[in-house]
């Protein structure tokens, strides 16, 4: 699976159009993630804790989202984005979307 965040993929022709695509994962830090991050955050730098969990969150989604395209046929997503929200505290949405296309080497 081809996945860019242009709207168009160099060396390819786009043959068809499928739709949006997306991949959406809820996560939550846990108390002892909370603990951690507390204690990294009072000396400062990189919050490793919270950077492992957002990338995690980030890949879930991008996984769901690549599923979702194979689902409907595509072998490309094009103008690929990440969006993330905050529900509550401490629970967040990622969402990975995308447009699904059919291409094929020009």
């Amino acid at each position: 699976m081809i996945v860019v965040t242009t709207n168009d993929l160099a060396g390819y022709r786009i043959v068809r159009h499928f739709g949006v695509v997306r991949g959406i994962t809820v996560r939550s830090r846990s108390v002892i993630g909370n603990i951690g991050g507390a204690i990294q955050s009072l000396f400062g730098g990189n919050i490793s804790v919270y950077t492992n969990l957002a990338e995690t969150a980030r890949q879930e989604a991008y996984d769901l989202l690549v599923r979702h395209a194979e689902e409907v046929g595509a072998n490309a997503v094009i103008a690929m984005r990440y969006d993330a929200n905050e529900i509550m505290d401490g629970i967040t949405e990622v969402l990975a979307y995308g447009t699904a296309v059919e291409v094929q080497p020009a």
